[in-house]
């Protein structure tokens, strides 16, 4: 851990490789990953995945094949590492939407009256299915976001089949109230039943995860579902799409539709026949689709933006915080709703934990994210990494940074990981999500000015407390407003809890047996049990007792 008293101190970032001159001012030696012109054949999209050529037949999958859009435009996918096309396809426009959303409503009558037993067993195939393709998955992630492999294999595919293998499980258990007789004069149940066709869209920075979390707990409850991906990633959702049918899923269960938010996104969210949306995005785009679902009355579920404290009391472990405050701001990089980016730190500990987060930030190594040693793969994209920019940018006129703030000299869409501090918490750089590699640190004196800090903002999706004091635990627990809140971590996501926020961070859980919630109707049962033609109610409307 480094010395206290640091920082203000700027820090430079000797492991970065893709610097032209590193922080002594010497040259380095020549690296491929420098040149993205002179890439040899493993820097191809298609030897970094090789399942790529299947997708030249179309970017949707409907039906159960895949096919190509309607609209009249094109879009590439760009390797956000490199600059270099990936795949060109043709957008989906309404009329791909319609025909995703009938093949649904076909589909719907037989995968909604299969026993949960068979849906359960058609989804242990998928699972399996899945963990066979997972190589594939992974590389394809990869490459569309940018993302390392170690995390893409380590944390995005074995997430999505343990996922799959949990509501695998959980499609045998759509329990609704043990049946009684709460009246006297009747037996009451509840039943639980699909809603219908679900119109789903899913963001690109978890691209292969958030397809599952819409797809699987809906069809684990019998719905059929049309998802749209983001136009910038979809290869791992049609790759997912595609195991569905290999494992024996129906056609039409799940389809696929890649097209542009205001063209095939809004026509899905306000389609007819498309029961229930579930939306994962930016809080403003969230409110866009809420006006859209609401003119059908549909049921609406929302996963939206989120600004993560991370909440260190003057008792914390020290190195556990830093490790965890770097680890948790810099997943993805930077690039999750639940991600920590605002770091509040009792004033005993502020210096040293500012210290210790600008050495380790330093020390992160950015690179290739096919390439081992690689810790921190590019933004998704050149717009992204300036909108960030931008940011940081604006913070200096109020705000002191203390590491990063850079972009490297490379085709990629890189940005250094940056620490921030000296901001006001009323500022931009504290109160606005950034969605990359940032974080900012703020001190605090009280336990009580601490807490409050950490809900002064809008948003509420996740949040943690660094303490060995049980009871500073619980109180931050319980007083903290957001849908998750660790201890003595930050990140960590199980399959068999929600996922979900309060506030401006949206409503409804994904994964868990509370997502069942969100995707299905809970319809009362009410038997008469005493075979009486004249009740004694009825006296209320005619007669006397």
């Amino acid at each position: 851990m480094a010395p206290a008293g640091r920082a203000g101190a700027r820090r430079t970032h000797p492991l970065d490789n893709w610097d032209t001159e590193n922080a002594m001012g010497n040259r380095q030696e020549p690296d491929h990953r420098q040149e993205p012109g002179r890439q040899g054949p493993d820097r191809r999209p298609a030897d970094r995945f090789p399942g790529l050529e299947q997708f030249a037949a179309g970017a949707n999958h409907v039906g159960g094949a895949l096919r190509p859009g309607t609209s009249g435009r094109k879009h590439t996918i760009v390797d956000p590492a490199t600059g270099q096309d990936v795949l060109t396809y043709e957008l989906a426009g309404p009329a791909d939407v319609d025909a995703a959303v009938a093949a649904a409503r076909d589909a719907l009558p037989g995968w909604a009256g299969a026993t949960p037993g068979e849906r359960s067993e058609a989804m242990h195939r998928f699972a399996a299915e899945l963990d066979a393709r997972a190589e594939d998955l992974a590389r394809a992630e990869s490459l569309q976001c940018g993302k390392p492999l170690k995390l893409t294999r380590e944390f995005d595919v074995p997430g999505t089949i343990d996922n799959t293998a949990f509501f695998a499980g959980a499609a045998r258990h759509l329990q609704g109230q043990s049946a009684g007789e709460y009246s006297g004069d009747h037996t009451s149940y509840v039943r639980r039943e699909p809603i219908g066709v679900v119109g789903s869209i899913a963001p690109w920075n978890y691209p292969l995860q958030m397809a599952a979390w819409k797809v699987l707990p809906a069809i684990a409850a019998g719905n059929t579902i049309v998802l749209k991906p983001a136009e910038l990633t979809p290869l791992t959702s049609l790759v997912f799409a595609e195991a569905a049918t290999a494992a024996g899923i129906p056609d039409g269960v799940v389809n696929i539709v890649t097209g542009a938010g205001l063209d095939a996104g809004e026509h899905l969210v306000s389609h007819p026949h498309v029961a229930m949306t579930s939306f994962t995005g930016s809080t403003a785009v969230g409110k866009r689709v809420a006006e859209l679902a609401t003119s059908t009355v549909k049921r609406l579920h929302l996963e939206l933006g989120g600004k993560a404290p991370f909440v260190v009391f003057d008792d914390a472990d020290l190195e556990a915080a830093v490790n965890g405050a770097v680890a948790g701001a810099l997943i993805n990089t930077g690039q999750d709703c639940t991600a920590a980016t605002r770091a509040y730190v009792q004033r005993p500990l502020y210096d040293a934990f500012v210290s210790g987060v600008a050495d380790l930030m330093a020390a992160v190594r950015l690179g290739d994210p096919f390439e081992d040693g690689t810790d921190l793969g590019p933004l998704i994209s050149h717009a992204q990494r300036d909108r960030v920019a931008g940011f940081v940018d604006r913070a200096r006129s109020y705000a002191t940074v203390v590491t990063g703030g850079v972009a490297p000299h490379n085709a990629g869409a890189y940005y250094r990981p940056t620490l921030i501090t000296g901001a006001a918490q009323d500022s931009e750089i504290v109160q606005a999500e950034i969605f990359g590699p940032v974080l900012v640190v703020l001190p605090f004196d009280s336990d009580e000015e601490g807490l409050a800090l950490a809900n002064d903002t809008p948003y509420g999706l996740a949040a943690s407390a660094w303490t060995r004091d049980v009871y500073r635990a619980g109180r931050a627990t319980r007083e903290i407003k957001a849908g998750c809140v660790w201890v003595n971590d930050h990140i960590p996501i199980i399959s068999e809890m929600p996922h979900g926020g309060y506030k401006a961070s949206g409503f409804g859980k994904d994964m868990s047996s509370y997502s069942f919630e969100e995707y299905t109707q809970v319809k009362h049962v009410m038997l008469d049990n005493t075979a009486v033609a004249r009740k004694d109610w009825h006296r209320t409307v005619f007669g006397d007792r």
